[in-house]
């Protein structure tokens, strides 16, 4: 049985930063890099796509750093739900 891809859906996710990240909070993943059992996710700004940097995706499970989705202000002082659509991206 072939061993199942660590962050599946990572590509096209969206996320806001939990502070203020080169300027900007949303972001969007446009790419990805296996570099042996590190994956990695290239971050675009949603609002200005000459940013961009590239992060450890395992990053983007801390709920201190990173929230899935793009939240305003309000919804990022808001509890998340459990079980939304937006749930994040997981290892399977």
């Amino acid at each position: 049985m072939p061993k199942q891809q660590k962050f599946p859906h990572l590509v096209g996710s969206k996320w806001t930063a939990q502070q203020t990240t080169w300027g900007w909070r949303h972001f969007q993943v446009v790419n990805r890099k296996n570099q042996g059992r590190w994956v990695f996710a290239e971050m675009v700004a949603a609002c200005d796509p000459t940013v961009r940097f590239w992060l450890n995706a395992s990053q983007l499970k801390d709920r201190t750093l990173w929230q899935a989705g793009w939240r305003s202000l309000q919804e990022q002082e808001q509890p998340e739900k459990t079980g939304s659509p937006e749930a994040g991206v997981g290892e399977t």
